[in-house]
């Protein structure tokens, strides 16, 4: 470690990525006033704080170990298959979904690391055949790696986070040239995929949020209250909010899973559009910090995993947001550096760590 590394550091991407999870923090404190229970604000605390630990790590391992060494991506990605497959057998069922391992008070969700290896197996495919996507063998290669995982998720069931795992495949397929061509047949793939796991795959609880996403006052103190109450959440913040502890919504719980799948809710009620204005600039600068870096980056791996990074950041920014605002179905996504939760923090951190990591040694 010397002193011409750390100033290389990207200060307004660890800077904006900290004043997201700091932001979360508050707000996770505050939906704990009611009940006087802060167990989920000291842990995020924690998590934030190995978060940044880990981070801070991975930004001075060399990532040519990763580029030139596909045998540790490959038994990363496997692992993370192996986890997955467990999940069947040994982790709780909450909600009908089998999701986490308990680890005493914490839980470990192996879909978060399976995010990062997909991203780390795709920039790894794709750097060395980025030239050749004229053949849809590659598209199709790469694709049984995101099928896969996404499939043993499906079946947990958790939906949301298949479209997680597709939006990061068709995003580095685009960074790496698809041709207009494949990316028809593909487009075309998927509505039958989807017509297929709508009449046989889809359960009657996953068909309701679809249809409460729909049509919400069908139904609006069952499948269609969540979405309902996050709306009047943010209806009601204003122009500065109802005050940190004070959002009747989210005090008096009115607004469902504030910590986590609803945390954009609870923020606008209390912090109202200034605070909503905070949030949505410090993702921009996350964002366009990463892109900047993937423009910069003199190899064709670097480039891909910052896209893949930024691509899986905004994808679920996007659908954690648009559930909140009644715009997309409720799938059960985290914002991501703000919502509870440790696996998706964490290895966050450790991805902006490796893209660190390329910035010191590629610019």
């Amino acid at each position: 470690m010397t002193f011409p590394k750390l100033i290389k550091f990207d200060r307004v991407l660890i800077g904006a990525s900290v004043a997201l999870s700091l932001l979360g923090l508050v707000s996770i404190y505050s939906s704990s006033v009611l009940d006087q229970d802060f167990a989920n604000f000291y842990k995020q605390l924690f998590f934030l704080f190995l978060g940044l630990i880990l981070m801070f790590l991975m930004s001075f391992y060399d990532n040519r170990n990763l580029r030139e060494n596909p045998f540790l991506i490959l038994s990363f990605y496997f692992l993370c298959v192996v986890f997955l497959i467990g999940l069947f057998f040994f982790a709780p069922e909450i909600r009908g979904i089998k999701s986490w391992y308990r680890l005493g008070i914490f839980s470990f969700d192996p879909i978060e690391p399976t995010k990062l290896a997909l991203i780390l197996i795709l920039a790894k495919y794709f750097s060395k055949r980025h030239i050749e996507l004229y053949n849809l063998k590659h598209i199709i290669a790469s694709g049984i790696y995101v099928a896969i995982p996404a499939v043993l998720i499906f079946f947990q069931p958790e939906l949301g986070s298949v479209i997680i795992l597709l939006s990061i495949w068709l995003g580095v397929l685009l960074v790496s040239g698809i041709k207009i061509r494949e990316f028809v047949i593909l487009a075309l793939i998927f509505v039958l995929f989807f017509g297929l796991t709508w009449t046989f795959l889809l359960k009657d609880y996953q068909k309701d949020r679809v249809f409460s996403f729909i049509a919400p006052q069908e139904d609006p103190l069952g499948q269609g209250w969540s979405q309902n109450q996050a709306k009047i959440s943010i209806g009601s913040g204003g122009l500065t909010g109802q005050g940190v502890g004070s959002g009747s919504q989210t005090q008096y719980g009115f607004l469902p899973e504030a910590q986590t799948d609803f945390i954009f809710s609870a923020i606008a009620e209390e912090t109202g559009f200034v605070g909503v204005f905070f949030l949505f600039y410090c993702f921009s600068l996350v964002l366009l910090r990463t892109v900047k870096i993937a423009l910069n980056a003199r190899s064709n791996f670097s480039r891909l995993f910052a896209c893949g990074l930024a691509f899986s950041i905004f994808s679920q920014v996007v659908v954690s947001i648009g559930m909140n605002l009644g715009l997309l179905p409720v799938v059960g996504i985290p914002l991501p550096l703000v919502s509870y939760g440790g696996s998706n923090l964490i290895f966050t951190f450790i991805g902006l760590g490796i893209l660190e990591n390329m910035k010191m040694t590629e610019s």
